[in-house]
């Protein structure tokens, strides 16, 4: 892994490999302190569709691909927890313990796997193109 920028790259022109690893690993992370820390989910379903929607289109393909998958698990599990909870019974929190233990099931032991994954993955620095330049119109 290359960890030195081009010398006729500007710097901000090059994304570190370092900074697509975290990208890529933001998601998951993020996934497992909301699953363990019960009123996060709800905040983590709206910040995360922001991470989700920046992660999705980054330089680096892979980062799309890492979150790609951390959001068909949080959504998935969020997805299934909601609708059925609507037919837990009024009284008692023990339907909503068993939805919360499932979820932490699923989503912990999977994002941890994909958090090594991604840290022993091979990153590269990547150049960004340079910007394609605007033609000003010049309306009379």
């Amino acid at each position: 892994m290359d960890t030195e920028t081009p010398h006729d790259v500007p710097a901000e022109r090059v994304v570190k490999a370092a900074s697509s690893r975290f990208a890529a690993m933001q998601m998951d992370l993020g996934n497992i302190i909301a699953i363990l820390i019960p009123p996060l989910p709800i905040l983590w379903f709206g910040i995360s569709m922001l991470i989700y929607a920046l992660h999705r289109h980054h330089p680096d393909p892979k980062v799309g691909e890492y979150t790609r998958w951390a959001g068909y698990r949080f959504y998935g599990v969020m997805g299934l927890i909601i609708p059925v909870g609507t037919f837990f019974p009024g009284k008692g929190v023990t339907p909503w313990l068993i939805a919360w233990a499932l979820g932490i099931l699923i989503i912990v032991p999977w994002s941890i796997w994909s958090i090594v994954r991604a840290r022993n993955d091979n990153w590269q620095d990547i150049v960004l193109p340079e910007p394609e330049e605007q033609e000003e119109f010049d309306h009379v």
